[in-house]
């Protein structure tokens, strides 16, 4: 397992993640808080210290599927703080998947700018991971099932009438979300998405 291969994944994804993922709940608090709820921001969570948001079982998820799966902590979120609350709940639940998208822009036109895809090294290596990584992050966390930022946006949408179905659904969402994960599910239907929007940013 803790192979040549393993410890190149530890170089170049592991960073990768570790950022894009502290990025994705840095502003998920950032957003609570402009919409009023400073509970993120009183438990340490409104930082771009990793530490702060780390998860221990995702963090061993993480290296146990060498890099290609894991998860942080949730951001704390008080509704009864925030104005507005059906729109501040869509607004922080997608200000994560932004992110990702943002960072994804960034990376890939810092790739077209300074690497030379035939000799890219670590640093064009990185660029690349942040791309593809940041994408997936942004579709993965889309996904309309619970507890995914996703259903949340959904779920604040729907007209009244569908709420109480929607509640349902999520009773049994996450089984749904393990099946999707286990299964390759959603590699094999948002895979091609992932590898053409990321060949669009890095320009080839």
């Amino acid at each position: 397992m803790f192979g040549q291969e393993f410890f190149q994944r530890a170089i170049v994804w592991g960073p990768v993640i570790l950022f894009s993922l502290t990025l994705h709940e840095f502003f998920h608090a950032w957003t609570a808080l402009r919409f009023g709820d400073t509970t993120a921001r009183d438990q340490g969570r409104l930082t771009l210290n990793p530490l702060a948001h780390l998860d221990p079982m995702g963090t061993i998820v993480m290296v146990l599927s060498q890099f290609t799966f894991g998860w942080a902590k949730p951001v704390p979120v008080n509704p009864w703080n925030l104005r507005n609350p059906r729109v501040a709940d869509i607004w922080i639940s997608a200000a994560g998947p932004l992110s990702n998208i943002g960072l994804a822009i960034v990376a890939g036109v810092l790739y077209q700018i300074f690497v030379d895809p035939s000799a890219a090294g670590v640093i064009g290596e990185w660029f690349r991971a942040a791309v593809f990584i940041n994408i997936t992050l942004a579709l993965f966390n889309l996904l309309p099932v619970f507890p995914l930022d996703g259903s949340h946006i959904l779920g604040n949408l729907l007209p009244t009438g569908m709420q109480e179905g929607f509640q349902r659904f999520n009773q049994f969402a996450p089984f749904l979300l393990l099946i999707i994960i286990v299964s390759g599910l959603f590699w094999r239907v948002l895979g091609p998405v992932v590898i053409g929007v990321a060949t669009v940013l890095m320009g080839h």
